[in-house]
């Protein structure tokens, strides 16, 4: 069963439409990844998902249950979460601050989820008790992640991670992703850097005008030559 299915979901602002259906699954477990031009809906589907956008047709699902328009403090709860592009820390909160306040809704004892953090991203560690908005940018990111994690979600929605990083931090938010995916957790990504991003997907979704272009595994769209030429720059 696919952990998460949007199923021909149609959604925008102001009554106009953004997205004129888009189909994405992933399993338990699995990498995806959608890519396509500017204004191709990307960020809008992970927005769609979480609840922060009004889906006027279609249906999404996660494990099965129907969870469309569901509000984004019910969907952390079942064990969803989103790390937004922009604006994903308090910056006058320290390192650890900003991690705590990823655990506010569990009632137990997280400080084994906070190590496993800190074992995920050791920059962290080292500048837990620093200002958030002391940090670079790839080090911000990684506390925007850390935080999400805190909640120990089934699924991880992350919009455009490596926006503006270097190549080195770029390369590093990668591996963690794939970390994090080994542990079990299906992520869901927007990502710019298309082929790096497919690289390490199990299935990519390309997306034009709000639907699918193309669906297939990572593998695949890396090597169809007319992905190669629209979406990958030759």
């Amino acid at each position: 069963m696919a952990i998460i299915e949007t199923k021909n979901i149609h959604g925008g602002y102001g009554g106009m439409n953004i997205l004129n259906g888009v189909n994405m699954s992933i399993e338990q477990g699995e990498v995806g990844v959608i890519i396509g031009a500017n204004g191709a809906g990307k960020s809008t589907s992970l927005k769609a998902i979480f609840g922060l956008l009004n889906v006027t047709e279609g249906a999404i699902e996660l494990n099965g249950e129907n969870i469309t328009n569901q509000a984004p403090h019910l969907l952390v709860e079942m064990g969803m979460a989103f790390v937004p592009q922009e604006k994903n820390v308090f910056v006058s909160m320290t390192v650890e601050e900003n991690l705590e306040m990823g655990a506010f809704l569990r009632k137990d004892n997280f400080k084994s989820t906070l190590d496993s953090v800190y074992h995920y991203f050791p920059d962290l560690k080292d500048k837990r008790y620093q200002p958030a908005g002391e940090l670079s940018g790839g080090q911000r990111q990684m506390v925007a992640m850390g935080r999400a994690l805190m909640i120990e979600p089934k699924v991880l929605l992350l919009d455009e991670p490596t926006a503006g990083l270097s190549p080195l931090y770029m390369n590093e938010i990668f591996d963690r992703v794939v970390a994090i995916n080994k542990e079990g957790v299906g992520i869901l990504m927007v990502e710019q850097n298309a082929k790096q991003a497919l690289a390490i997907a199990h299935k990519g979704f390309v997306l034009a005008a709000g639907r699918n272009r193309f669906t297939d595994t990572g593998e695949n769209l890396l090597n169809d030559p007319e992905v190669a030429k629209s979406f990958l720059g030759g």
